[in-house]
């Protein structure tokens, strides 16, 4: 069987790539017009690495069994142009995923927030039970060897499910695809303004998504979200419809916030669906430190922490904030974001983040106006940035310098250092800077440098 990726480089498609070329008999391709680590690595030491960047429509040819779509593709990028003249099987990434799996229990997790963790510690409990599992998660997670796993013995399948679209030609949302027995939605706060223009629109992508459970499947959902409770009031009379809250039970957890302890209950719930035990699944989850990028702490240095976060969007960042805050409530919390998402960059979008870190003690938040010229945006300003924020401990930075050097001002003593992107502040190595900042702490100073709104 053989198998080409178009845009093989991306984060989920590179761990398919590996994990469906180490199926017996698979030969695996693949191209790209630009290939990062980690994910570059990850394909040479699979021997997946294309051996020249770019489109080689020349290399799409009638013995290809099928061809996986990446989102990254344009319509018309020329190999999937050609695999088309050809009347090549397209997979999108996640139609591929459910092809390989329709006979399968799939548990789909999906939500604004917490799909990651959620899908996480289910899959941390099922490993420790010794369930075999194929799954596909959106983070590193310790002791897997790889985010994506596909096999021909596994009886379970677990997902997380992107509401973002599926292709380039296939604009409706990924997780549409999935068809679970078990469906988790933690919450729905409004993201990817570039493909749901209005609020309504987006929580109808998630209505869709309960509509696709199979027949007599189970929904679970959190029962503090108004739109959830109606799209559960609204759900097919076959399907089971759970609510949950977060977790209060006595277990010791090594994760926190009040978000992690919704995530770990709808977890909990799933598992129960395929007969794990609530009181096992407690003892095990106690073990589990998080996934990658998920409040995940990356250095100590005396009575000072930093961690780093994937949080973006408005809930993700809140949620984030609010659980360092109460989690060191002696300690100075020095928060800093950064828009890099379509979303966050666009004007009309800007005021959901009202509020969103009032709870920390000094709040930076940093964007680059390249990025936006990039995305085509609307130019938008440090001031319209602090204003949209809409509290006074908010600075906002558009020179990455700039950013460094008022962070490397700060006194870190007793501080808890929270570092929040989908990127990288434009080429910060986030742990070692953290390191560096707790290690070499300095007193505070009234300057700023740079473009700033304070």
């Amino acid at each position: 069987m053989r198998i080409h990726f178009i845009a093989i480089g991306g984060a989920a498609m590179h761990n398919l790539a590996m994990a469906v070329a180490s199926k017996a008999g698979y030969i695996v391709t693949g191209s790209d017009d630009e290939i990062f680590d980690p994910a570059r690595t990850h394909l040479r030491d699979a021997g997946l690495l294309p051996a020249e960047p770019g489109w080689h429509p020349e290399k799409i040819t009638s013995d290809i069994d099928a061809i996986i779509l990446g989102m990254h593709a344009r319509e018309d990028n020329p190999e999937l142009v050609r695999a088309r003249e050809l009347g090549l099987k397209i997979y999108s990434f996640p139609e591929y995923l459910y092809e390989q799996t329709r006979n399968k229990v799939r548990i789909v997790v999906g939500g604004s927030h917490g799909k990651t963790t959620t899908t996480s510690m289910i899959l941390y409990v099922l490993q420790h039970l010794g369930i075999e599992t194929d799954y596909m998660v959106g983070a590193q997670i310790e002791g897997f060897e790889r985010m994506v796993r596909l096999s021909d013995t596994a009886k379970y399948a677990v997902f997380e499910g992107d509401e973002y679209l599926t292709s380039p030609i296939d604009l409706r949302s990924k997780f549409l695809w999935y068809h679970p027995y078990v469906a988790i939605l933690t919450g729905i706060a409004w993201d990817h303004i570039n493909v749901f223009p209005t609020f309504p629109h987006y929580v109808e992508t998630f209505r869709k998504f309960v509509d696709t459970i199979e027949p007599n499947g189970t929904f679970i959902y959190y029962q503090n979200d108004d739109n959830l409770c109606k799209i559960a009031s609204g759900a097919r009379a076959d399907i089971a419809c759970v609510p949950y809250d977060a977790y209060t039970g006595d277990v010791a957890m090594q994760v926190f916030g009040r978000h992690n302890m919704q995530n770990l209950q709808a977890a909990c719930l799933a598992c129960e669906q395929i007969g794990v035990k609530a009181d096992d699944f407690y003892r095990i989850i106690s073990g589990f430190t998080g996934a990658s990028n998920r409040l995940e702490k990356i250095c100590e240095a005396g009575n000072s922490v930093a961690y780093k976060d994937f949080a973006h969007s408005p809930s993700k960042l809140k949620a984030t904030v609010n659980a360092v805050r109460e989690r060191y409530k002696d300690k100075t919390l020095v928060a800093c974001m950064e828009l890099h998402t379509f979303s966050s960059l666009m004007a009309d979008f800007l005021p959901q983040y009202k509020g969103c870190m009032q709870e920390a003690d000094v709040a930076i938040v940093y964007f680059n106006p390249k990025v936006i010229e990039h995305k085509r945006l609307t130019p938008i300003t440090a001031e319209e940035v602090k204003q949209a924020f809409g509290t006074d401990n908010v600075e906002v930075y558009t020179d990455s310098e700039a950013m460094q050097s008022r962070l490397k001002e700060l006194d870190y003593t007793n501080t808890a250092l929270l570092m929040m992107t989908s990127g990288t502040f434009d080429g910060i190595d986030i742990p070692a800077f953290a390191k560096k900042l707790l290690r070499n702490a300095t007193s505070p100073s009234p300057s700023k440098g740079g473009d700033v709104a304070d």
